[in-house]
């Protein structure tokens, strides 16, 4: 199988970056259309149409409906076509950005991504996550291609609510322990091959940076200033977690998250909160993961505050029979667990859940002053 390296055409990040988004987006097309919420407009609204209109662009305003249905994608790509649009820009969070790939490819245009919060690596990466109309995660596809501009503006990350920025740290913080499973194991990337050297090594550099700066970026974040450490961990958020997840490939701290969202008390949680918990059960379920390393990340994400215990899932005294409907898909065929070196059972997987339900617990009560 050939190694496969795949990344967006150009990723601007930068304090006030929103100012430039006329001319980038000018580069590749002239009629423009914007996908977003109310919420989104009324934050970035102003800036960024002053930008593309003063470059002269033509802009079409779409409202985004809430979720990443394929109803919802169909919808927006029926209306590049009748507009006529050269390129969709989703402004948002992840569910925004996923639906503009997935209209984008659809009807044949350009894509740009422009997360207001960093709190996934959606914005690099080729893929839709779709969800029902219930809010259930139903699977995820790739569009082949990669955005062709993401536009990072730090100043409006720093705004969002920190609990976004603790929840890309999550979703980024699997990404080396998801590469490492894979490499061992000789499995396929998210890009149709394997992984490059270049693609681990981003991989590795996306937790180094968490580790060494994230629990200082969340502090500036609280209270709403950008830092040199939030930019590092907003790249490290955005940009290496998005090539690393794509380039290297996922495993079973993302195959649970996934899972995740069937359960109605966890409807309230964001996809890096969930990977949280995921990355704790996959270091639960590996046979050749260090003690000490497990108690590091363990500490760090209680430290950041992610979901490290069912209760903080909204799962209290959850029972092993409910827990079993995720080990089944997890063993399913075509699961993301097949990416370790070793078979993983329905039964591994709710065992490694419970066990890191205690590990969580336990953690929580010696790291308590």
């Amino acid at each position: 199988m050939n190694k496969v390296f795949i990344a967006p055409g150009r990723y601007v990040q930068g304090r006030n970056a929103l100012h430039q988004a006329g001319v980038l987006v000018g580069a590749l097309g002239q009629r423009v259309m914007t996908l977003w919420d109310a919420q989104v407009k009324g934050i970035v609204g102003e800036t960024l149409l002053a930008s593309l209109h003063g470059a002269g662009l033509d802009v079409e305003d779409v409202v985004f409906n809430g979720d990443s249905t394929r109803a919802e994608a169909a919808r927006v790509a029926q209306l590049i076509r009748d507009k006529k649009v050269d390129v969709i820009m989703g402004v948002g969070g992840g569910k925004t950005l996923d639906t503009a790939k997935a209209a984008a490819a659809a009807a044949g245009v350009k894509v740009v991504t422009c997360p207001t919060v960093a709190s996934n690596d959606s914005p690099t990466s080729s893929f839709t996550v779709w969800y029902d109309e219930q809010g259930n995660c139903t699977g995820f596809e790739s569009w082949g291609t990669n955005p062709a501009l993401v536009l990072v503006d730090t100043q409006v990350i720093a705004q969002a609510p920190v609990r976004t920025f603790v929840a890309g740290m999550g979703d980024a913080l699997s990404t080396a322990l998801e590469a490492e499973a894979c490499f061992k194991a000789r499995g396929p990337n998210l890009a149709g091959g394997t992984a490059t050297m270049a693609a681990r090594t981003l991989a590795r550099l996306c937790y180094d940076i968490l580790m060494e700066h994230g629990l200082e970026a969340k502090r500036a974040v609280e209270n709403k200033i950008v830092t040199p450490a939030v930019e590092n961990v907003v790249e490290a958020n955005v940009l290496l977690s998005g090539l690393g997840f794509e380039s290297c490939g996922c495993a079973t701290a993302h195959m649970v998250a996934n899972c995740l969202p069937s359960f109605p008390e966890c409807h309230g949680l964001m996809h890096g909160h969930e990977v949280g918990f995921g990355i704790i059960t996959q270091l639960c379920l590996d046979d050749d993961m260090p003690v000490e390393r497990i108690y590091r990340i363990v500490d760090f994400e209680i430290a950041i505050g992610l979901p490290v215990t069912f209760a903080d899932l909204g799962l209290p005294g959850v029972t092993r029979e409910r827990l079993a409907r995720i080990g089944e898909i997890c063993a399913g065929p075509g699961s993301l667990c097949e990416n370790h070196p070793f078979p993983v059972t329905a039964d591994d997987i709710v065992n490694a859940m419970i066990a890191a339900d205690a590990l969580g617990e336990e953690r929580k009560r010696l790291l308590k002053p």
